[in-house]
């Protein structure tokens, strides 16, 4: 390397040593007195739209006249979804996407609602919009059977969402985790055949795009699994209006006991926004009184979602504390400058959250004993494979003051990880072998998240966490987490990521989870890896990935992020890649982007709630991961010069 740069690296590495100083600096002292980190998780203007819709079923309106008591909430739901109305009068789903059809037509029924007239331009514009798309009847199921429940759109041509399903075995858990928490609060609420009323002339009948059907219409082809599951939907209707009212009082009464036990030992049922807020309908429909114990419980928690401070009005869709400490705990003991008590506090802190009973995982896995980490605060019912090993990640490089029990903790741990493994090699989020594709082809499985398969970047992430907590790489289970990434790589070198955005997320973590496995990094596989994440990189250095890459099942590229850019340093690094122009200039992006409190600042969605349907901006992301990237690196700069 010629003296110039030298010089260069060596000033890239002192900048690099201050970035983290700063960055460790202004995160410790962010850290709650519990010893967990939180920041902000916030999405699309949906869930406040649907927030509206929640309180026209609690308050309906008398004598015509919608006037819920409060009123100065809902206004300011209201000024939230208008500020985020786009110049073409749409809603999109994630920041610079265009107009979504479903957010939009959601945005419209709520500002109508509030008394916004129809010719106002606001109104004029998003209905423009929703009549461009094909119109109401375009609209996914979920809004359909939001609206059907107000007599909004007709009952006939929403699909069945029958409670009998309960009663079929272990049928309910072939479906992901999240759509069994939504679908058995709205199977009660569904059977009950409600018909809340509207204030006097309120209808959405200006919504209904010319000559579009608003049934179900036939697939291709003879036989297919939607046509099939259609002809199914039928006969619940059929079944709905002249079946035996026995076997339906029974899979009420269990899909009540299904539901109420799993708001047990959580912060709501699945602690989630959609089911949190069907539950509240279910209760409301099951007759619980307005001051029934469960009932309030289950507001109580859905309205402790809601973000109403000088930071504006939102809902979270849910909470992410084990998550964001589980990273930024790895991110601080990677940096080498997190002071210990910070790092015991943090490690203390999670040691606390480690699950301890059986949930829904444990249906294909009942001896498996149980362990564990959710997301949240509390979710007892459902542990994720995901968190779990990012909290081991974070413990082998934090100790709690209890070192015994810490080590039976992550041998606990490490145990269920190992149980959590699919027939194909993979992990999934929440279960083993949640792959009944044909499910996908159910009438109200158009959220494109009825499964919970395995992914390449989770498998990647449970890879590093088992070798960090002492699996030897070349065991039986790494090595088939090994063929499972091999085998899932894309044609161009790159992995799809399942719940970050999405092929530099995915690349990243499985050349991390090949990296521990021990693969070397002269492989073709990692090579080509490589390559693809050198030519998806910006001209300023940086790395952006668009949500829109999902809709194309392809990268598509956006204007550099922190968190991406981090990514993809983080993954050349592991493949083998210290030293390049690319990871270079992505470390110069890194720093020349830091705010002077440390901090870095990132107005796109880089995470992934449901695909082409729901994203999510984890506010901490921007930190963390840049804290993570500059630490590797710098370790590897100081190994290099010894």
């Amino acid at each position: 390397m010629s003296s110039t740069g030298i010089q260069l690296a060596h000033s890239l590495d002192t900048n690099c040593e201050q970035a983290i100083r700063k960055a460790v600096v202004s995160l410790s002292a962010a850290q709650h007195t519990d010893g967990y980190w939180w920041g902000d998780l916030t999405a699309d203007s949906t869930l406040e739209s649907d927030y509206i819709l929640l309180q026209l079923w609690l308050h309906p309106p008398v004598n015509g006249v919608w006037s819920p008591p409060n009123h100065p909430r809902v206004d300011r739901a209201i000024a939230s979804i208008l500020q985020r109305q786009l110049p073409d009068g749409g809603f999109n789903i994630f920041p610079g996407g265009p107009s979504d059809l479903n957010a939009t037509v959601k945005a419209y029924f709520a500002l109508k609602l509030s008394g916004i007239p129809v010719d106002d331009p606001r109104l004029a514009q998003a209905r423009e919009r929703i009549l461009e798309r094909g119109g109401l009847q375009k609209a996914n199921s979920y809004v359909k059977l939001n609206l059907s429940l107000f007599g909004l759109y007709p009952r006939q041509y929403t699909p069945s969402v029958p409670p009998e399903l309960i009663l079929f075995g272990n049928f309910l858990y072939e479906m992901s985790s999240w759509s069994r928490a939504i679908v058995v609060p709205l199977a009660i609420v569904h059977a009950a055949n409600p018909n809340r009323p509207v204030p006097a002339r309120f209808d959405l009948k200006e919504l209904w795009g010319p000559g579009a059907p608003p049934r179900f219409l036939n697939g291709e082809g003879f036989f297919s699994w939607h046509n099939f599951f259609l002809t199914v939907d039928a006969a619940l209707k059929v079944w709905e209006r002249f079946g035996p009212t026995a076997i339906r009082r029974k899979a009420i009464r269990r899909c009540e006991q299904w539901m109420v036990e799993r708001t047990r030992y959580s912060g709501g049922l699945g602690a989630i926004y959609p089911p949190m807020m069907y539950a509240i309908m279910a209760f409301d429909v099951l007759g619980y009184a307005a001051d029934h114990p469960d009932r309030q419980e289950a507001l109580r928690q859905f309205e402790a979602l809601m973000v109403d401070d000088e930071r504006g009005f939102f809902f979270q869709p849910c909470f992410s504390p084990v998550w964001d400490t589980a990273i930024l705990t790895h991110a601080m003991g990677e940096s080498g400058m997190g002071a210990p008590a910070v790092l015991e506090h943090a490690a203390s802190w999670l040691l606390t959250k480690e699950v301890r009973r059986k949930g829904d995982w444990s249906v294909k896995r009942p001896n498996v004993e149980p362990s564990g980490w959710y997301f949240e605060f509390a979710n007892e019912f459902y542990p994720d494979i995901d968190d779990t090993a990012m909290v081991l990640i974070a413990l082998s490089q934090a100790k709690s003051s209890r070192g015994d029990y810490q080590r039976k903790v992550i041998e606990r741990a490490t145990n269920w990880l190992l149980a959590m493994q699919s027939k194909d090699g993979g992990w999934a989020a929440f279960d083993v072998d949640n792959n009944w594709d044909m499910l996908s082809a159910v009438p109200f499985a158009d959220h494109n998240a009825m499964l919970d398969p395995t992914c390449p970047d989770i498998t990647g992430r449970v890879m590093e966490a088992l070798v960090a907590s002492g699996v030897e790489p070349d065991s039986p289970a790494i090595q088939r987490g090994v063929a499972y990434l091999l085998r899932t790589q894309e044609d161009d070198g790159s992995w799809h990521g399942r719940w970050g955005v999405n092929y530099v997320y995915g690349t990243f973590l499985a050349l991390r989870g090949l990296q521990a496995a021990g693969v070397s990094d002269r492989e073709a596989a990692i090579l080509r890896a490589g390559e693809w994440l050198r030519c998806v990189q910006n001209a300023d250095g940086g790395w952006g990935e668009s949500c829109a890459s999902y809709d194309q099942n392809a990268f598509v590229p956006a204007p550099s992020t922190a968190s991406q850019t981090a990514w993809a340093v983080l993954g050349l690094i592991a493949g083998g890649d210290t030293n390049s122009l690319s990871v270079q200039n992505g470390i110069e992006f890194l720093l020349n982007t830091q705010g002077p409190e440390g901090r870095w600042r990132e107005e796109l969605a880089t995470g992934t709630g449901f695909p082409r349907v729901f994203y999510l901006q984890y506010h901490l992301y921007r930190d963390s991961f840049p804290l993570l990237a500059l630490s590797t690196y710098r370790k590897l700069r100081q190994g290099a010069r010894r």
